[in-house]
């Protein structure tokens, strides 16, 4: 009988996947759709819902005069029900006028069967980032602050790049790219896993515990105070204390964790965002009643800004200098950009991250 109610609970539904699946492109936007690939895509009946598992590639144009850096998609099957909408975000693109590119959608979405009109899942563009920084789309899951960030760190760090192919040619850039293939296979993964509300049976748990900070020249916020409630593997409700130190108001800021374990070994767990009114000069509190749960025992919990967003829409992100603090140097995961160029350089060689580098200024 279990058996028997868990087959009627979870059936395939029949679907026509040129009807299910709309993609929405402006024809005036920057993008156009070349081909969209549905086969592998499925829909479920589970309850009183549509499970929907979107496997698809979706082939693309550049049909802007302008290169394209990063797109986010919107995927939509309902906008209100939890799990009924997602995004996908691909960053570091150098897409040219005319060129085509793809995006690989791989989604669980959720649709409550009552929704029976319409296309079962809607793709619409929520952000496209150019290469002179201006960006397009409606921005419904914050893409652009995101991508713009992204894209600066890209760019810091294909100058770093550049510049040790300028001061030691290509063996300079060699050693470069060889560093970072050994950082990345020698430096452990911590994991963290974050809860966005206290459960009532932590509520109170732990000794409130202060943690340090890590001050960065460049940035333009200074953390104040701060502390949590600390247990041997779990942080609870962080309260952080801000100061601008800019004349220019701040509506974003994310601050990043550093966590030290009991046998010494450190490393970047993950970072508390928080949409933030903070004029210049003044200072403000950003508090989260999240849990960070960390694998193993935390001996110290330190915190230090990773992004700043002012009101203008301008973004701010660590510097190389400021990133040479030896303990973010032995900490800090290798970059997007560094992982993408140093495996670029393994499968084709040095000339070709040569030819990215100038490509890509």
């Amino acid at each position: 009988m279990p058996l028997l109610a868990c087959a009627a609970l979870a059936q395939d539904v029949q679907i026509d996947p040129r009807t299910a699946y709309k993609i929405n492109l402006p024809p005036e936007g920057p993008v156009s759709l070349i081909s969209a690939d549905w086969g592998q895509s499925r829909a479920t009946a589970r309850g009183g819902a549509t499970q929907v598992d979107l496997h698809s590639t979706l082939m693309l144009r550049n049909t802007s005069n302008r290169r394209i850096r990063g797109v986010s998609l919107l995927v939509l099957a309902q906008d209100v029900t939890p799990g009924g909408k997602a995004s996908v975000t691909v960053p570091s693109l150098d897409v040219q006028p005319g060129e085509s590119f793809p995006i690989r959608l791989d989604l669980r979405l959720m649709r409550p069967l009552s929704s029976a009109q319409g296309p079962l899942v809607e793709v619409g563009v929520d952000g496209v980032l150019f290469d002179d920084l201006t960006f397009y789309g409606p921005n419904k899951l914050n893409a652009r602050r995101a991508m713009l960030a992204w894209e600066m760190e890209a760019r810091r760090d294909r100058k770093a790049l550049a510049a040790a192919l300028e001061s030691g040619g290509p063996e300079g850039l060699r050693k470069q790219l060889l560093s970072i293939l050994s950082r990345q296979a020698e430096q452990p993964q911590g994991s963290m896993q974050v809860a966005r509300s206290l459960p009532a049976t932590n509520a109170g748990v732990g000794k409130t515990q202060e943690f340090a900070f890590l001050k960065l020249p460049e940035a333009p916020v200074e953390l104040v105070s701060g502390s949590a409630r600390m247990t041997a593997n779990e942080a609870s409700a962080p309260r952080v204390e801000v100061q601008s130190k800019s004349k220019r108001p701040i509506r974003y800021v994310e601050l990043a964790w550093l966590v030290r374990e009991t046998d010494g070994h450190e490393y970047l767990a993950g970072t508390l965002p928080s949409e933030i009114s903070l004029a210049a000069g003044q200072r403000a509190t950003v508090q989260k009643e999240n849990v960070l749960r960390f694998p193993r025992e935390v001996s110290k919990l330190t915190a230090f800004p990773v992004a700043v967003e002012f009101a203008d829409g301008e973004m701010w992100i660590p510097s190389r200098q400021d990133l040479r603090d030896p303990r973010l140097a032995a900490a800090l995961p290798i970059s997007g950009e560094e992982q993408r160029l140093a495996e670029l350089y393994r499968r084709k060689g040095l000339d070709a991250v040569v030819q990215q580098l100038k490509s890509m200024r």
